[in-house]
């Protein structure tokens, strides 16, 4: 690879960033790490579409890195509620503590401190790094793998670790660091709008003299994976116990999904299975023992594909003839669940049986 043709890429890519990019998101030239670092960790495995709300509720309700760390973390975890990935928002709270304890509310300024924050990798240090203070470094995100895969044929697969490695080194050597910061934020910009994963707009690209996976027909090709993912399915059958107005709900606590969140008595079965099958298993009697209830309602089925698996299931509503104790589980009046953070799979059965 000469030298010739990466100076090409990175002053090609330049110049489209100051004559075509129109691409336009409220943090971009942000200089406050905090909201550059709040950005970055919503926009993980998020589009950015679905996260502008969510950076604008944050910045709004947390003003600063402060507010954030001393905030109710069931607060937090309500204002994240429906963003999925909730491992990014324990994450959240726990660097934010740790920076307003440790280092007096105040960001890191250098790349390996930044990195050594909890939820933070290579690529968000290095976005925090170049756009706060500037700093050298490449970013290494999706986008510009693609870019970078298709611009010059590398067909080592992306989530190996040669390929990490090797596009690591070729990103470093592409960047210009005399202004890291615009050339970042132009590659992952020329990425989304241009080098796009489906429907790439090559015969308009201002790369296509050089790239490539252009001259070669391989732009559907590229990148490569090796991994292919295998999706699990679960099947969750809830059940929203009544008495009265009161509702039994309990936090999820284990290292799972929707850890941190809350959920109504829950009924895991190893397959698809009916109201019946589910009365006599040993979960549901070790939960309700002997307990008098009657069932007033059943739900159509429910499904939720996360990244490495699908949730499906339904709910049903019991009521009780009695008050009694469910072990791990509290009450909550029917006002309260409006308050309470639910997954996405429980909140869009609340909404349809207009519950909040």
């Amino acid at each position: 690879m000469d030298i010739s043709t990466q100076k090409y890429f990175t002053k090609t890519l330049l110049n489209w960033n100051v004559k075509s990019n129109k691409r336009k998101m409220p943090w971009k030239g942000e200089k406050d790490p905090y909201k550059i670092w709040l950005s970055e960790i919503i926009l993980q495995q998020t589009r950015v579409e679905q996260g502008l709300d969510y950076y604008n509720k944050f910045i709004q309700t947390f003003a600063t890195i402060t507010e954030l760390a001393n905030a109710n973390e069931k607060n937090v975890f309500k204002l994240w509620e429906g963003l999925g990935y909730y491992t990014r928002c324990r994450n959240l709270i726990a660097t934010a503590k740790f920076i307003a304890q440790e280092h007096g509310g105040k960001f890191p300024t250098n790349y390996d401190a930044i990195l050594a924050l909890k939820g933070i990798g290579p690529y968000t240090a290095a976005a925090i790094a170049s756009f706060a203070y500037n700093l050298p470094y490449a970013v290494l995100d999706g986008n510009v793998m693609r870019v970078l895969s298709r611009f010059f044929n590398i067909d080592t697969p992306i989530d190996s670790n040669e390929g990490k490695k090797y596009l690591t080194a070729l990103a470093q050597n592409l960047l210009y660091k005399k202004n890291a910061a615009v050339y970042n934020q132009a590659i992952m910009d020329f990425g989304a709008t241009v080098c796009k994963p489906k429907l790439a707009l090559c015969t308009t690209c201002p790369m296509q003299k050089k790239c490539k996976a252009f001259e070669l027909d391989l732009v559907d090709n590229l990148p490569v994976k090796e991994k292919k993912l295998l999706k699990k399915t679960r099947w969750f059958y809830y059940f929203v116990v009544q008495y009265k107005n009161e509702v039994f709900v309990k936090e999820r606590l284990a290292k799972d999904i929707w850890q941190n969140l809350y959920e109504f008595v829950l009924i895991e079965m190893p397959q698809k299975s009916s109201y019946q099958t589910i009365l006599k298993s040993k979960a549901f009697t070790t939960i309700f023992k002997k307990n008098e209830f009657v069932l007033v309602d059943s739900s159509q089925e429910y499904k939720q594909p996360l990244s490495h698996q699908t949730i499906i299931g339904n709910f049903s509503i019991l009521q009780l003839s009695k008050k009694v104790k469910l072990t791990g589980y509290e009450t909550v009046s029917k006002r309260q669940l409006a308050q309470i953070s639910f997954p996405k799979f429980i909140n869009t059965y609340l909404l349809d049986k207009n519950y909040l």
